[in-house]
């Protein structure tokens, strides 16, 4: 949401911001599969060699329409405003209609090929954010440096909805002021001219350097939203319905839930795209191969890699991987969201208060197995929660090992701890002689997602742990997340994943201001990892790069959640579009309006 943090579904959309992700089939195995069959894979499943580009012959057709499917088994929100959204699914629809404002490198860091360029000033404590001329909102209205502004007034504000407010907004000067209504106006912001925004900040640090890091990367069209009261933005029309954007195609028609049309944006600042319309429809996962066997779409979204074998050789496509900015985990409720205070509240009695046990769940399950098993080589353990793609700033297995399958060490962590089954009836009770019920909430998503959650239950049970799926089934995706943030009491343990966006600096999902905190954890050893990815001091690429590695292995140790996989994405490609780069090095001239078709509809071979 800072970057994108997405509650996934998961996928990474558009100058890369934050969500939660959900399992469409991707979290999951075929039904066919039974719990047990996870920890018996005969062999090794080497992962597909896949290219991050295609090019195809042909010459290029004038317009026509990209027919976009986007695999979800649960409708799309449709909250299209980068400061409101909360899913992987919104974020991937917005990609076509709204843009950041910074351009990146290789590495994710702003450089100055975007409409914006950024200057950060670290003695004076103070950004710069300089517009290109000539920019244009895709009503024909001029983008200015009030648009740019609008988003800190609206994020800020104390009417404010979404999940946004956190500790790189509160670094800003004047804003806590703002926010708590004791001034009108951010008197750490400036807007110098038309052009030109400085905003001044209590601290400076490299993060800010990344796209999605703590300089907010979105402009809202203030002339369009202005007189919508911030309270009521996210379920207006002009949010839902006929949303206003700055990217190279225009929204013209919203079903709910179902499908989003598009135009070209002939005022697009890189130039009218060279397609004429983008169609984009919902398409569930189990109907999604059957779909792409009869041409029907040019590009699919969020792809399900658990049927990859279904897919593999599919006539008529390119099949474009990447490893994704995110993780599936295992998350631990530990307190809970103080929304007056806007922080985590620890609460030292919880069920899953003791390290020891969550320490014991983690290496209960055999994520090896499961990569292997559901997931043809496209998935693999997640030793921590900072994505391989951030080699500089990750660590390595020697440093952080990770959770590991051993069960010999999970029974005596049970054991060391006090968990003892003191009835006879093969189940650990608490330290105290009580009875234990772990209450567990899973996501529905393809044909996979029953048995994995089955497999997970099977593991603690096997250490003694009594495991019970949260209303004894898996949860709707949009309803499991609300129950998640919602502190819900009937959730325990959940098994989730985040997109992480592009900047590696885990403040907006792990810090104690931080709403999408969501296993609501915080200590002040915490507190100061956090302080110190945002310091000044981390602009030394050493210090930077061992306070990652030193807060990665304390993380670890504490365990407020267990990285499970790590994922590669896949996206098919039709053989009529011309030209498609899935790198995150991808040239800055390219993007969706650069896109071109060869052929009047999607062909089969």
């Amino acid at each position: 949401m800072k970057k994108w943090y997405k509650l996934l579904g998961l996928t990474a959309a558009a100058a890369l911001a934050l969500v939660a992700c959900g399992t469409t089939s991707d979290e999951t195995a075929d039904s066919s599969s039974s719990a047990s069959d996870a920890s018996s894979t005969e062999g090794e499943t080497v992962a597909p060699e896949l290219s991050t580009t295609v090019d195809n012959d042909g010459d290029a057709i004038d317009g026509g329409t990209l027919k976009v499917g986007l695999v979800t088994d649960t409708p799309f929100q449709g909250i299209f405003s980068w400061e409101f959204y909360e899913d992987a699914y919104d974020a991937k629809i917005m990609q076509f209609a709204f843009d950041s404002l910074f351009g990146t490198d290789e590495n994710f860091q702003i450089d100055d090929s975007g409409k914006a360029t950024l200057a950060l000033d670290q003695e004076a404590k103070k950004a710069t954010i300089t517009l290109k001329e000539g920019l244009k909102w895709s009503d024909g209205e001029d983008l200015t440096a009030e648009d740019v502004v609008y988003p800190y007034e609206v994020i800020g504000s104390p009417d404010y909805t979404g999940v946004r407010y956190d500790s790189t907004f509160m670094n800003i000067v004047g804003m806590e002021e703002y926010h708590n209504g004791e001034a009108d106006t951010i008197s750490g912001i400036t807007v110098v001219d038309d052009y030109t925004i400085e905003i001044e900040y209590l601290e400076v640090g490299p993060s800010m350097l990344q796209d999605g890091g703590g300089v907010w990367s979105y402009a809202m069209p203030k002339h369009y939203l202005g007189d919508v009261a911030i309270a009521d933005l996210v379920s207006s029309e002009k949010i839902r319905s006929t949303p206003v954007g700055d990217g190279p195609f225009r929204i013209t028609k919203v079903t709910p839930g179902e499908s989003v049309e598009f135009e070209a944006n002939e005022y697009y600042w890189q130039g009218t795209p060279k397609l004429d319309n983008v169609v984009l429809e919902v398409v569930p996962s189990s109907s999604i191969v059957a779909a792409l066997e009869n041409a029907t779409y040019d590009i699919a979204l969020s792809m399900p890699t658990d049927q990859y074998e279904s897919y593999a050789e599919l006539p008529g496509y390119a099949l474009l991987g990447r490893d994704e900015l995110s993780y599936t985990y295992i998350g631990f409720k530990l307190g809970k969201w103080d929304a007056d205070a806007g922080e985590v509240v620890p609460d030292e009695n919880a069920k899953m208060a003791d390290k020891s046990l969550r320490q014991a769940m983690g290496y209960a399950l055999d994520n090896d197995a499961v990569a292997k098993r559901f997931y043809n080589g496209l998935r693999s353990n997640a030793n921590t929660v900072i994505p391989p793609v951030f080699g500089t700033f990750g660590a390595t297995t020697e440093e952080v090992p990770g959770y590991t399958y051993d069960p010999d060490k999970a029974n005596q962590l049970l054991d060391d701890a006090g968990y003892a089954d003191t009835d006879g009836d093969g189940l650990r009770e608490d330290p105290d002689g009580e009875k234990l019920t772990i209450n567990f909430a899973s996501m529905e998503g393809g044909e996979t997602a029953e048995p994995i959650a089955q497999y997970y239950l099977q593991s603690w049970n096997e250490i003694g742990l009594d495991v019970q799926l949260t209303d004894g089934r898996l949860l709707e995706f949009n309803s499991f997340y609300d129950r998640v943030g919602a502190d819900d009491e009937a959730i325990d343990v959940y098994q989730a994943a985040w997109g992480t966006g592009s900047d590696p600096a885990p403040n907006g999902l792990y810090g104690r201001n931080a709403e999408f905190n969501y296993p609501r954890w915080a200590t002040e050893e915490n507190d100061q990892f956090m302080a110190d990815f945002t310091s000044a001091e981390a602009f030394d690429a050493e210090f930077q790069k061992n306070t990652f590695i030193e807060w990665q292995k304390y993380f670890s140790e504490e365990a407020p959640v267990i990285p499970t996989l790590f994922r590669t994405e896949v996206m098919p490609v039709n053989n009529r579009v011309k030209h498609y780069d899935f790198g995150y090095d991808a040239p800055a001239d390219f993007g969706w309006h650069t896109v071109e078709l060869t052929a009047d509809a999607p062909v089969a071979e």
